[in-house]
């Protein structure tokens, strides 16, 4: 086997790995759905329990922040802007294929939650405190936190990036079942769903991301060039 031949094996062994750790989550996810919809409408006892614990009177800034929560990670904000805010900041940075891989991984990520739903129907908490749209299983803002928390990992592969992406898919779930808009097991199908459609279209996008990042190494190894030939 030639240095090319080798290069590209070692090259797509990771983009196989994320491709099939993502078909993995994406399958555990809807074997989630048909377990809760031919169990019957009863929910997990784990469930139960977990919406139990906040079924006293909510405290105001926790509520209040679960509202802050609900509109940031849902509705226009999430579909829309968020995307295209940060797909305009990635084509600015020159990371046109990244740009395009945070979009199809939104687009792909919220079709995949309302395939599930609208499949499996699962009512939501009878004492939800917000309005909604139909189905509880699984949870979109949830899957969303996760997508957007993936495909940052993926983008900017730091471990301060993981922590914070962690830390932001745990606030979203606790946050939608606060608000008993979600079962707890809503919430693990939605994050599931949302890291398992990060991670399929990483390795799809995988080797045109890396034409972005070549195109940049080539841009920073010329600037010291030209600075240097340019006259004092």
């Amino acid at each position: 086997m030639d240095d090319r031949a080798l290069e590209f094996v070692l090259d797509t062994r990771p983009q196989r790995f994320r491709a099939v750790v993502g078909v993995v989550l994406i399958a555990l996810a809807c074997a989630l759905g048909a377990w809760v919809y031919f169990r019957g409408p009863s929910p997990f006892a784990v469930d139960v329990w977990w919406n139990q614990l906040f079924a006293a009177a909510p405290s105001q800034p926790v509520f209040v922040f679960a509202i802050v929560m609900d509109t940031v990670g849902g509705h226009l904000t999430a579909v829309f802007i968020v995307p295209l805010l940060g797909a305009l900041a990635l084509f600015l940075s020159r990371r046109r294929w990244s740009a395009v891989y945070f979009l199809a991984a939104s687009v792909g990520s919220a079709l995949l939650v309302q395939v599930v739903k609208h499949t499996f129907g699962r009512a939501r908490p009878e004492d939800i405190l917000i309005l909604s749209d139909y189905g509880s299983f699984p949870s979109g803002h949830t899957a969303n936190a996760a997508t957007i928390a993936v495909v940052a990992a993926v983008l900017f592969p730091h471990l301060w990036v993981r922590i914070v992406g962690v830390a932001w898919v745990v606030l979203m779930a606790f946050s939608r079942t606060y608000l008993h808009a979600h079962w707890l097991s809503d919430t693990v199908g939605g994050a599931l769903i949302g890291a398992g459609a990060a991670f399929v279209l990483a390795a799809a996008f995988s080797r045109l991301r890396a034409r972005d990042e070549d195109r940049l190494a080539i841009r920073r190894a010329r600037k010291p060039d030209a600075e240097a030939a340019t006259p004092s």
